[in-house]
């Protein structure tokens, strides 16, 4: 057996991993307050230790679903706009864009203090979110679809306010209303 092969997870390993991360994501989504690990654990089926023997510290679990819902924005971006047009991409990418705003209700805290204390860099975060929005628009703006003066950070300001006053998953209508009409304002109107 290689060395490579001795450190890499068999593949029930990952599959039990990954599947942690999904159910902590939606029970971090659907938390008014921090859950327990325990409870994480309880609506994963798994024991507590399986929890931690991948997550060693609520940290380490914070840690993994913040950066598995950045990656879905990004990677996410590219992949829209593979099988969408542009201004369907985008109004798709800020329903995910919602998803990653609503997975932070049930981890505020502990993501405040990581952030606080250096352990996630925000600024990287963020030019790597606007990287994406921009990935869009310039879609947009060479197909014709989308506005040539508005900026990723523009819409990012944007998406903030809007989940900010309609907060998911409570207020899904009315944040899908809202997200509609700034893609109106987003569309390229044709002269004449």
């Amino acid at each position: 057996m290689t060395e490579a092969e001795r450190r890499a997870p068999r593949a029930d390993a990952a599959r039990n991993r990954d599947q942690l991360l999904a159910v902590a994501t939606r029970v971090f989504v659907s938390a008014g307050d921090e859950p327990s690990m325990r409870a994480i654990a309880r609506e994963a089926g798994v024991g507590i230790a399986t929890l931690y023997r991948h997550f060693p510290t609520r940290e380490s679990l914070v840690d993994a679903v913040y950066w598995d819902q950045v990656g879905r924005l990004t990677t996410g971006a590219r992949e829209l706009l593979g099988r969408l047009a542009p201004a369907a991409a985008m109004r798709r990418w800020m329903d995910l864009f919602g998803d990653w705003i609503a997975t932070k209700n049930g981890m505020l805290d502990t993501l405040l203090a990581m952030i606080e204390s250096g352990e996630i860099a925000h600024a990287q975060t963020r030019t790597e979110l606007l990287a994406a929005i921009t990935t869009i628009l310039d879609a947009g703006r060479a197909a014709g679809d989308l506005r040539s003066d508005v900026t990723a950070e523009d819409i990012a300001a944007a998406l903030i306010g809007i989940f900010t006053v309609a907060p998911r998953p409570a207020h899904e209508a009315k944040a899908g209303r809202l997200l509609n009409l700034l893609m109106d304002g987003l569309r390229r109107v044709p002269p004449g």
